[in-house]
């Protein structure tokens, strides 16, 4: 698989899963929230409780596991550093946190957009 095609595959996963957080009656606060040295947070967004850090991971088949299971300790970690840094930009060190995976597998294409096989929301996730 092409750089180019994996990188519109996981654009088009990460504008799914931003409308089904929509449709789920989330509030984005950001997407692709960059910190340089370390990496990026694909979506925050706040439910009614929390403000959730949201990794999304787009396959087109489960054939090499599940989306979610890429998410290793390593990226968690990352993740969790990022998140303490949006917080205290954000003066928002009371509030409750949340890490979330979704998982989106695409059965493939109709025209120019990507179909849906399954969106997977993992809250918690670690």
């Amino acid at each position: 698989m092409s750089g180019m095609y994996t990188v519109r595959l996981g654009a088009a996963g990460e504008e799914k899963a931003a409308e089904y957080l929509l449709h789920n009656h989330y509030a984005i606060l950001n997407r692709n929230f960059r910190i340089s040295r370390l990496g990026e947070i694909d979506i925050i967004a706040r439910d009614a409780e929390y403000i959730c850090f949201i990794e999304v991971k787009t396959r087109r088949s489960k054939t090499y596991g599940t989306p979610g299971e890429a998410v290793i300790a390593s990226k968690q970690n990352r993740i969790r550093k990022i998140a303490a840094i949006y917080l205290g930009r954000n003066h928002a060190f009371n509030m409750c946190v949340r890490f979330d995976v979704i998982e989106i597998i695409f059965s493939g294409t109709n025209g120019s957009n990507y179909v849906i096989n399954s969106i997977n929301h993992i809250k918690n996730a670690y």
